[in-house]
């Protein structure tokens, strides 16, 4: 018998690589540039890839340009300026640290440094437990609540105008409505614009009817706090203060800590009602009772000509606002509860 022929069956063809289109870039690490079989490549155009790039420059343009000519510009201009007598008028003369030599020395620059201290002390808890307060009272369900968020913001969005600083300072004034008010508790009489130790207090009081800002952003952390945990709380004979504190405090502190982090930096800024609730004769308020730090910066800058002192005082203030919000955050290590993950 024949022995049976066996014959081993043919190997399937080996399909043709596809040649890559031009400008085809295949990944590393497979025999076929790294590609896994049945996976396409990625093509990569790099003439769209320019055309896109460029597209997003120049939308990015107009900020570019703000950025370097009214912000980063001035910044590097004004860090000259701090090293030399410069008068707007005349070319800069270099001088080195006389500028900040003269700055220390100066005893009304301290008092400038005092006044705006004990606003920011006193001045940003009051605004921030004005607006907590109405938010706590706000986040509760009831009729008209809409109008009442509405009227509480209103005064963020205009106390910071002139016309309401005008205003403010008449209400304060000799004879004015608070003056006659005071005088109904048998309180002294005489207006707290023309007195050099309440003329603060009226600045202070401006500042605390602009609760409205912060105010939203307490309201929205509240309402993201868990009505189970107050629900526990009381089941557990908890009081209403113990839940405040030991519940909405916790809960609330990222949202507490913007706040008094944008209200503090606020705070040291403040200028516009400052200086035109003080002035009567006398730029920021009789003898300086409202000369904060930016409006002895503006006297010292505009009026006496001295923009290299100015330039000086300037970056002094933009130091000791960032040696507060540093000290700000490494504190809030201590106090401020994240959820995990969040941070």
């Amino acid at each position: 018998m024949g022995a049976a022929v066996t014959s081993a069956p043919n190997p399937a063809p080996r399909p043709e690589r596809a040649r890559r289109p031009e400008g085809e870039t295949a990944p590393a690490g497979s025999p076929s540039g790294g590609r896994p079989p049945g996976v396409p490549g990625r093509t990569v155009r790099p003439h769209r890839a320019r055309r896109e790039n460029l597209a997003g420059y120049l939308f990015m343009s107009p900020w570019i340009a703000g950025f370097l000519l009214l912000t980063a510009g001035p910044m590097v201009a004004s860090l000259y300026f701090a090293f030399t007598d410069y008068n707007l008028f005349d070319a800069p003369k270099w001088i080195g640290l006389d500028n900040f030599t003269e700055m220390f020395g100066d005893a009304r620059w301290r008092t400038s440094v005092e006044i705006t201290g004990w606003y920011v002390v006193i001045g940003t808890p009051l605004k921030l437990a004005a607006a907590l307060g109405v938010a706590l009272l706000l986040n509760q369900s009831r009729w008209g609540q809409g109008f009442y968020r509405a009227a509480f913001y209103a005064p963020s969005l205009i106390g910071a105008s002139v016309s309401i600083a005008i205003v403010w300072r008449a209400i304060f004034s000799d004879g004015a409505a608070v003056d006659r008010a005071q005088q109904v508790f048998g309180m002294e009489a005489g207006g707290w614009i023309g007195d050099p130790d309440r003329i603060i207090y009226a600045l202070v009081a401006l500042t605390v009817w602009q609760f409205g800002a912060p105010m939203v952003i307490f309201l929205a952390g509240l309402k993201q706090v868990p009505r189970e945990l107050y629900e526990a709380a009381q089941v557990d004979g908890a009081s209403p203060w113990r839940r405040f504190w030991h519940i909405t405090l916790p809960m609330i502190s990222p949202v507490l800590f913007f706040n008094v982090l944008l209200e503090t930096i606020h705070s040291f800024q403040i200028f516009g009602s400052a200086y035109i609730i003080g002035s009567q004769g006398n730029a920021c308020g009789p003898a300086d009772g409202t000369l904060v730090y930016t409006c002895y910066l503006y006297i010292q800058g505009f009026e006496n000509s001295r923009m290299g002192l100015a330039s000086a005082m300037a970056w002094m203030l933009l130091l000791a606002v960032g040696l507060v919000t540093a000290v700000l955050f490494w504190s809030q290590r201590r106090w401020v509860h994240y959820e995990e993950g969040a941070r």
